[in-house]
């Protein structure tokens, strides 16, 4: 129908689009629509409980300190030139007072304080050659570091 350019042939077989660029852009296009669709099933038959062993991080990076006190802990990230920081309570579910508080060496602290039901944060602030400190807080009981990550 159209000469030299692949758009002449039935379906995907034959002289069709299978042996064009177009043919392959668009087997790769249901091929990559597939795979997402597999990946999503995976999730939704995953075991519920397999997510709540290892809840995710909302702070990019590598973990590079984690303080433990009772009702929570406090979670600290880098990632390049960036700190981050949250509170994570022990028992997600009712809200509560939380607080996370990060300070970069010679800057403000940068705060995140209120009622919440899973964690307080995050926060980040740049810390390209500079230590940090944090603190955070789960219903009263409170954990705090020293300048780390220097």
């Amino acid at each position: 129908m159209f000469a030299g350019t692949g758009f002449g042939g039935t379906g995907l077989g034959g002289n069709g689009l299978a042996g064009t660029r177009l043919g392959k852009r668009v087997l790769s296009r249901w091929f990559a629509v597939g795979t997402v669709v597999v990946s999503l099933a995976a999730l939704v038959l995953a075991d519920p409980a397999a997510a709540d062993a290892a809840p995710l991080s909302v702070c990019s990076g590598q973990p590079q300190k984690t303080v433990s006190f009772a009702h929570g802990g406090l979670r600290i990230y880098k990632a390049r030139g960036y700190a981050c920081a949250l509170t994570v309570a022990d028992q997600p579910g009712a809200r509560r007072a939380m607080r996370v508080s990060l300070q970069a060496r010679g800057g403000s602290p940068l705060v995140d304080s209120g009622d919440f039901t899973q964690h307080a944060g995050p926060v980040t602030v740049h810390a390209l050659n500079r230590c940090v400190r944090a603190s955070g807080a789960v219903s009263g009981a409170s954990a705090s570091t020293g300048w780390v990550l220097c």
